[in-house]
């Protein structure tokens, strides 16, 4: 019941963080240009969006993921192994694109 909560949780999230995303990088006035792609990445506030956005779609991703792979009955045995590989993998992830975010944005606030 937790991974079906969670799943909801973060679809609602991602339609949020997808709307704000698509508002901003791809509709005009705001349609894609890199010197303000640049700039907005420099930013604390769009770097905390960009971050929680990423944190939604991995827990979307892994939880979609498990219940697709432990619906199989002959994994009944296995769900404990796929829910740590699950949380290692997501964490991991999240820790990586964490800090790409991050380095992005201190290497454009150098460029400014």
């Amino acid at each position: 019941m937790r991974v079906f909560t969670m799943q909801r949780i973060s679809a609602i999230a991602l339609i949020i963080f997808m709307t704000i995303h698509m508002m901003v990088v791809h509709f005009p006035p705001f349609h894609i240009d890199f010197s303000q792609i640049a700039v907005r990445m420099a930013e604390p506030l769009w770097q905390g969006i960009d971050i929680a956005f990423l944190f939604f779609v991995l827990m979307h991703a892994l939880a979609g993921a498990y219940v697709v792979l432990t619906d199989v009955e002959s994994i009944g045995r296995a769900k404990r192994f796929l829910a740590g590989a699950a949380i290692v993998i997501g964490v991991l992830a999240f820790f990586y694109g964490v800090q790409t975010i991050l380095a992005f944005g201190r290497y454009f606030a150098g460029q400014m």
